[in-house]
């Protein structure tokens, strides 16, 4: 299992709002994303991570280029953020 960890700095405000773009999205992601998995949705006091899993590296990394996160999720997303989005893959073993 791979998983893709994208964390978001938005303002607490706008998380509400951040939040009804990840739900508005995960269906989609889940039912039409290559190697797609799981999706989970983190909220801290500091940041929000979206956590994705994939079946392969390949698979997350693809995603980061698919037309849903490009078009979709970024475009939805641009104006909650306060900076530039973290982005990691990671090998669960």
């Amino acid at each position: 299992m791979f998983y893709l960890q994208i964390t978001l700095k938005i303002a607490t405000a706008n998380r509400a709002a951040a939040a009804q773009i990840y739900m508005k999205y995960k269906h989609p992601f889940l039912t039409t994303t290559s190697g797609a998995q799981s999706k989970a949705l983190l909220v801290r006091d500091e940041d929000v991570q979206v956590l994705h899993g994939f079946e392969t590296q390949a698979s997350a990394s693809a995603y980061l280029s698919s037309a849903l996160f490009t078009n979709d999720v970024v475009e939805g997303l641009k104006p909650l953020l306060e900076a530039a989005p973290d982005i990691r893959i990671y090998q669960a073993v």
